[in-house]
């Protein structure tokens, strides 16, 4: 997460925007499966007062692992008079750029589903093996 950051600020510095630090909105801890996170929330409040003129996301699945609410933050932002600015792709207003985004956030979702249902394989497996910790060392007196 730490280079994504950097990589933003460097494209907020390129463009000339001035970025505070109540202006990076980042939900560690969150995943991007949900809408109700609280750095996403504040985004969207000050996106909706009109005092953001751009936002700079890495790639569509940091703004929203499900295509659909990529969509609707994305459409939001917008109509409050926000440039969504990935870095990953540039995507503009064009059929094949619009039809871009939509396949790359198709396929982020796809690849999202494709790693939790490996990960509760791989946890059932280790289960049925004894390993009940996932695969670990138990600690220490157990």
């Amino acid at each position: 997460m730490a280079s994504q950051l950097e990589a933003l600020y460097q494209a907020a510095a390129l463009r000339g925007y001035a970025l505070t630090a109540e202006l990076v909105f980042v939900d560690e801890g969150y995943s991007g499966a949900r809408l109700d996170r609280p750095g996403l929330e504040r985004l969207r409040d000050v996106a909706a007062a009109g005092t953001v003129a751009a936002v700079l996301v890495y790639a569509p699945d940091r703004l929203a692992h499900h295509y659909a609410y990529q969509v609707v933050i994305i459409e939001e932002l917008t109509r409050a008079g926000c440039a969504v600015i990935f870095l990953n792709h540039a995507f503009g207003e064009s059929p094949e750029e619009q039809m871009l985004l939509q396949m790359q956030g198709v396929f982020a979702e796809y690849e999202r589903a494709l790693m939790a249902e490996r990960t509760r394989r791989g946890r059932l497996f280790a289960a049925r093996q004894g390993r009940v910790n996932g695969g670990g060392h138990p600690p220490y007196g157990y």
